[in-house]
C-alpha cells in the first residue's frame, strides 16, 4: 500500500464497506484531505466533515476499528507522509501555488486509478453503442457535460447533451428512450442538484444504463449509477477546480472512439469540410 497516494490507500480502506450517508460523508471528507487525515483528531475531523464527534467514532468502528484512535494509528502506519514536513512545505506556497499543487495530486490520484483501463473500456463500449446518446451535466457540471457533447459529435451519430434541468428533464430522457438510447453520460460535480439525482434514478427505471464522472466515489449520484469513475475536484479556491474530471471526460472520448469503427472516418471528413469552409485560423 505504501506505493500509492494517501488518497487512494484511503479509498481501497473504505472499498466495500455499507456507509450510512453521514459515514459516506465522512470518508469524503478524508479523501479530500487524504495527507492530513492520519493527523486529524476526532473533533478536527467532525468539525470538517460537518457531523457530530460520536459520528465520527462510529464511523470508525463501521470500518472495523476499536474506535477513532485506531482507525488513525493505522493511517499513520501505512502513510509515508511526515506531517511536519508537509505543513512546512505547504507553507512554502502561496494560495494559488496550493490550488495548482492540489489540482496536481488529484490527476495524479486519477494516473493511479487509470492504471486498471477496465472500467474505461466498458464504459467507452457502452457509449459508442448507444443511440443516441444521452449527456447530463447541471450547474458546475454542465461545462463538462458541453465540452464532451461537443468532442463526441464529431465522431457518433446522435449526441443529446441536457445542460438544463427543469420540467422537461424527464421528457428528454423518455424522448432518448424511444430513439433506442441505451446508456446515459452523466458528470457530477459539487454542489449536487437534487434533480440530477432524480433523473439518473428515473433513467435507470427507464432501462439506461448510467456511467457517471463524479467528484468521489462516495457522491449522491453513486447509488443511481451503473458505472461510477472517480475524478475528484480542487477545493482550495472559492470555487471549485475540475481539472481531473474534464481529462476524464476526454479519457472516455478515447475509449468511446475505439468502439466506433467508423470514428477516423468522421473526423477526416469533419477536418476536410472546415479546411474547405476556413473555420479555422492556422
Amino acid at each position: 500500500m505504501s506505493g500509492s497516494s494517501p488518497a487512494a490507500r484511503l479509498q481501497r480502506l473504505f472499498e466495500g464497506r455499507r456507509l450510512t450517508p453521514t459515514q459516506r460523508r465522512i470518508a469524503h471528507s478524508m479523501v479530500r484531505r487524504a495527507a492530513d487525515a492520519p493527523f486529524l483528531s476526532s473533533v478536527e475531523l467532525a468539525e470538517l466533515a460537518g457531523v457530530s464527534q460520536p459520528s465520527v467514532t462510529r464511523f470508525a468502528v463501521a470500518l472495523g476499528f476499536d474506535g477513532y484512535p485506531a482507525l488513525r494509528k493505522h493511517l499513520r502506519e501505512v502513510s509515508p507522509v511526515d506531517a511536519a514536513d508537509a505543513d512546512g512545505l505547504e507553507d512554502t506556497f502561496n494560495e494559488y501555488q496550493q490550488a495548482v499543487r492540489a489540482e496536481i495530486e488529484n490527476l495524479r490520484q486519477l494516473s493511479e486509478l487509470l492504471a486498471d483501463p477496465a472500467p474505461v473500456e466498458r464504459a467507452g463500449r457502452l457509449l459508442a453503442a448507444s443511440r443516441p446518446l444521452l449527456v447530463l451535466g447541471l450547474r458546475a457540471a454542465s461545462s463538462q457535460a458541453r465540452g464532451f457533447g461537443y468532442f463526441a459529435a464529431k465522431v457518433h451519430p446522435d449526441v443529446r447533451v441536457v445542460d438544463e434541468g427543469g420540467s422537461m428533464l424527464h421528457d428528454r430522457v423518455d424522448a432518448a428512450r424511444r430513439a433506442g438510447a441505451s446508456a446515459l453520460m452523466c458528470f457530477a460535480l459539487p454542489r449536487h442538484p437534487r434533480e440530477v439525482v432524480d433523473a439518473l434514478a428515473y433513467a435507470r427505471e427507464q432501462g439506461l444504463t448510467v456511467v457517471t464522472v463524479a467528484d468521489s466515489a462516495f457522491a449522491p449520484v453513486a447509488a443511481h449509477s451503473d458505472l461510477l469513475i472517480p475524478a475528484a475536484v480542487g477545493t482550495g479556491l472559492a470555487f471549485d477546480t475540475a481539472c481531473a474530471p474534464m481529462l476524464m471526460g476526454r479519457v472516455l472520448l478515447e475509449a468511446m472512439c475505439d468502439g466506433l469503427p467508423e470514428a477516423q472516418a468522421r473526423l477526416e471528413d469533419f477536418d476536410a469540410r472546415a479546411a474547405a469552409r476556413g473555420l479555422f485560423v492556422e
